[in-house]
C-alpha cells in the first residue's frame, strides 16, 4: 500500500509539480490551497506525511503546524515546510518547532524525494528516484 502525502500550498503549478514527482514514485497524494483545507484534509486523510508551504491564505503553515500538533489524530504526522521565501531564521524557527525538515523553493526534485523518504523512514539508498 502507497504512503500518503499531504501536499498543501496555495500555488496550483507547485501542487501539480509535487504531485506529480511524488506520483512517479508510487506515492498517493492529496492536496489542499490553503491553511484551513490543509488542516481538515489532514485529519480526514491520516496522511503518512505533509508537505507544508509557509505562507499560504487561511492559516500559514507555522498556523497549521501547531493546529495538526494539538490533537491526537494529526500530531504525530512529520512535516516538511517548503517555501519561496527562505531565511536562515525561519528554517531554525520550523525546525526548533520540530518539524521534520525545510524546504526552500525552487526545489531539486532529487532533494525533495530523499527528504520525504528520509521522513517516511525509507531506505533512501535503495529506492530508486524517477
Amino acid at each position: 500500500m502507497p504512503k500518503k502525502i499531504l501536499i498543501a500550498d496555495d500555488e496550483p503549478y507547485m501542487l501539480k509539480l509535487i504531485a506529480a514527482r511524488l506520483k512517479a514514485n508510487n506515492y498517493e497524494v492529496v492536496m489542499a490551497s490553503d491553511g484551513l483545507y490543509a488542516v481538515i484534509k489532514a485529519h480526514e486523510e491520516k496522511p503518512d506525511l505533509i508537505i507544508l508551504d509557509i505562507r499560504m491564505p487561511v492559516g500559514g503553515g507555522m498556523g497549521v503546524f501547531e493546529n495538526l500538533r494539538m490533537t491526537t489524530d494529526t500530531m504525530l504526522i512529520p512535516i516538511i515546510f517548503i517555501t519561496a521565501h527562505p531565511s536562515e531564521e525561519i528554517q531554525r524557527k520550523v525546525m526548533e518547532m520540530g518539524a521534520e525538515d525545510f524546504i526552500a523553493k525552487p526545489f531539486d526534485a532529487d532533494e525533495l524525494l530523499a527528504k520525504v523518504r528520509k521522513a517516511l523512514g525509507e531506505d533512501v539508498d535503495k529506492s530508486q528516484a524517477q
